[in-house]
């Protein structure tokens, strides 16, 4: 019944039905997760039993901490998860109380569901919290909207979920509690520690840059979601989150092109390129210290100054005797570090401190400073409300899927049929592949296990004192194992425990078992349709659609952005048009990140071929598009001579065209030819334009190269450099 939304392989045969290898520290964690779920339902579970004779009563103290204990993928802490639980309580109530009165006719109780489901899975887009009690806020629904139909039974039920979510919170909170793990703010500060030391080392030429470089692109990786626990990554809608996103995006980027300016920088060419990267490590050094905690954050400020500074002044020296060319893209990349580290300051005292505005900062970049906690949740919720969303299509899924078990279930009065709902919701996947080995697994366990379970009931009858005897080591046992196991251990090994759990609530005898199995295996056969008429590709085909709807959204902000510096001026008639383009790219952006999250938690295709797209290279070239839209430099009235503007509106026109062609994924890839500068330009152009010229240079190469690593393995970047 576990291994929701984590990926599961292909073909796995029936014969391997041991537990799959997991490493110490995930068997640790979910035998600490055994214990503490065992405790809170037993300890309620018991008396009420066994004391108080209240069925209902103890039918909620057993499932509600299953539910939030072991079924919800609650992140963080101990103390995280129980004020996770805490939170939850009035939306569980209030879904038991509708799921009772809804349960008065099978065609409520169905529509119900559908409007239940939905909402979840859509609001569950908010943030990870949100996103871990889904499970168990279903659950409440789907045990309530069963018959038989008692309102007067609501009472117990919910005593039943105050005590076992209560018992839940106490177990979270102190018994076995799951450790702290590294924060995502310790990882962005070490980051920037980090770059704090290896400029300081590079200035003073003790270190070597190509070993610099690797470990400062190493540490810019340990910074993707992927290598972060899914408890501790920054993907609420509050603008808290969405500044220590945005502060992860920035200092990778600040890593990355550190990294290639670490071979260069043993002696820099010129005092202002080293003036301004002693400011920079002090920055990063004020920053990671805000992040710590340990003073306040400093704020953009004072790197925006830098940057302006350095910006008048920076240029070819007058007594350079080689070519300027080297000095100049040396120049421009720092620029481009020292911008990202303007976004790293600024978000970062966005995520420590109190809001304020970020005057002379981009508005778009920004957006959320002012905005207030609902509003964002809005916002998030609104971009999803889209059938291009994968959020959307796993709430369609979903919520169909679980009406339609219900619908199924009431129809044919099947006996226990919150199971057919129960084995929908935890057999479900994203794509039909992998629910069809979820359920193959699940069906070969449930069989097995109905099997055991029915041998125990007839050898042991209706003696009592047996069940209770046995139900808390098969408790820690199954959720020791399930969650590790796969499936077929998890189905099996949960039959065994709700088996000896009825037994306890009214006679059974093994028929029980017999209705399990029906139950299950209904609910995967609804799962399993579900997952091939709905979407059935997953997050892959999604992936696809908007990384090309990314690629064709910020092509045009490539040759407006050009366009501005080369004129001089921005170009006539596009202002309303370029800000337009920057929120319809930037929607874009955010739906294929959301694209991206859930495809890395599905299994890869039976047959994937090597190469192909690096979606994560398209994304880093929307990113690095949107960046220069903000902050390449211009000189606001100063035009470019006419070969250097026609050099940049034929690289221009090039890299556009690139973009467009790369949002069709052609076969043999994308092969960007950028020409070199016109000859003797460098020397004609008067500064500052000449360091424009090559900033542009820079930035149309850097997305040239992002296209041909995004695209596939066919590409090539021509007459340029990475």
């Amino acid at each position: 019944m576990w291994h929701r939304g984590r990926p599961e392989g292909h073909a796995r045969s029936w014969r391997t039905l041991l537990p799959a290898p997991s490493s110490r520290a995930e068997s640790a964690g979910a035998a600490r997760r055994a214990v503490r779920v065992t405790v809170a339902a037993v300890v309620g579970f018991y008396p009420a039993v066994h004391l108080l004779d209240q069925p209902v009563f103890a039918l909620y103290t057993l499932f509600v901490p299953v539910a939030f204990g072991l079924l919800s993928p609650l992140p963080g802490s101990g103390r995280r998860r129980a004020g996770t639980v805490l939170r939850a309580l009035p939306a569980a109530a209030a879904l038991i109380t509708l799921g009772t009165y809804l349960a008065a006719a099978t065609w409520a109780a169905a529509l119900g569901m559908l409007f239940v489901g939905f909402v979840l899975v859509t609001g569950a887009s908010i943030g990870p919290r949100a996103t871990g009690v889904v499970p168990a806020l279903q659950l409440c629904y789907i045990l309530a909207c069963f018959p038989p139909y008692a309102p007067g039974t609501l009472g117990d039920r919910l005593a039943g979920l105050a005590v076992g979510a209560t018992l839940t919170i106490l177990c979270e909170w102190l018994l076995l509690p799951e450790p702290e793990r590294p924060s995502y703010r310790g990882r962005v500060a070490g980051g920037l520690e980090l770059a704090e030391r290896a400029v300081r080392d590079l200035l003073r030429g003790g270190a070597d840059g190509r070993e610099t470089a690797e470990r400062l692109r190493t540490a810019g990786r340990e910074l993707r979601f992927s290598r972060t626990a899914a408890g501790c990554r920054p993907t609420g809608a509050g603008a808290k989150d969405r500044a220590l996103a945005q502060a992860g995006y920035a200092t990778r980027r600040f890593l990355d092109l550190l990294a290639a300016l670490a071979p260069l920088l043993r002696a820099p060419a010129d005092l202002p390129s080293a003036t301004l990267l002693r400011g920079l490590a002090t920055a990063c050094a004020d920053t990671a210290a805000a992040l710590r905690g340990t003073r306040p954050p400093p704020g953009p400020e004072g790197v925006e100054e830098m940057i302006a500074q350095y910006a008048a002044v920076r240029g070819v020296p007058p007594d350079l005797r080689e070519d300027p060319h080297a000095l100049l893209r040396r120049q421009s990349t720092l620029l481009a570090a020292a911008v990202s580290a303007v976004t790293v300051s600024a978000a970062v005292a966005l995520a420590t401190g109190p809001r304020r505005p970020m005057p002379g900062l981009p508005l778009e970049q920004f957006w959320y400073a002012g905005a207030s906690t609902p509003r964002l949740w809005r916002v998030r919720i609104a971009d999803h409300l889209t059938p291009r969303s994968v959020v959307f299509q796993n709430a369609v899924r979903t919520a169909s899927g679980l009406a339609l078990a219900r619908l199924v279930a009431g129809s044919l009065d099947l006996s226990h049929g919150f199971w057919v709902l129960l084995g929908m919701l935890t057999l479900g996947r994203t794509t039909a592949g992998a629910t069809w080995s979820a359920v193959r697994s699940a069906a070969v366990g449930t069989l097995i296990g109905s099997l055991a379970a029915g041998a125990l009931l007839i050898s042991a009858g209706d003696m009592t004192a047996v069940y209770a005897a046995l139900l808390v080591p098969m408790m820690l046992v199954a959720f020791s194992v399930g969650p590790v196991g796969g499936p077929a251990w998890g189905q099996g090994l949960f039959t065994l425990v709700v088996s000896t759990a009825f037994a306890q609530i009214a006679p059974v005898t093994w028929e029980l078992a017999e209705a399990r199995i029906v139950d299950v295996l209904t609910g995967s056969a609804i799962g399993l349709v579900c997952g091939v008429l709905a979407w059935p590709a997953g997050a892959r085909g999604e992936m696809r659609r908007s990384a090309a709807a990314l690629f064709r959204a910020t092509a045009p902000l490539i040759r407006v952005t050009v366009e501005r510096a080369a004129t001089g001026r921005s170009a006539p008639g596009t202002r309303a048009d370029t800000a337009t383009t920057l929120r319809r790219a930037m929607r874009y952006w955010r739906t294929a990140h959301a694209s991206y999250a859930q495809l890395r938690t599905e299994p890869p295709p039976r047959h994937a071929a090597d190469g192909g797209p690096d979606w994560l290279a398209g994304l880093n070239h929307g990113s690095r598009v949107l960046v220069g839209t903000y902050w390449l430099p211009w000189s606001q009235g100063t035009a470019w001579p006419s070969d250097a503007a026609s050099w940049a509106r034929e690289a221009t026109d090039e890299v556009v065209s690139a973009t467009l062609r790369a949002a069709h994924f052609p076969a043999d890839g994308v092969t960007v030819r950028l020409a070199p500068l016109p000859p003797g330009v460098l020397t004609r152009l008067p500064a500052p334009s000449v360091s424009h010229l090559v900033d542009v240079e820079v930035w149309l190469h850097a997305l040239a190269s992002d296209l041909t690593a995004a695209v596939g393995p066919g590409s090539s970047v021509e007459g340029g450099f990475r």
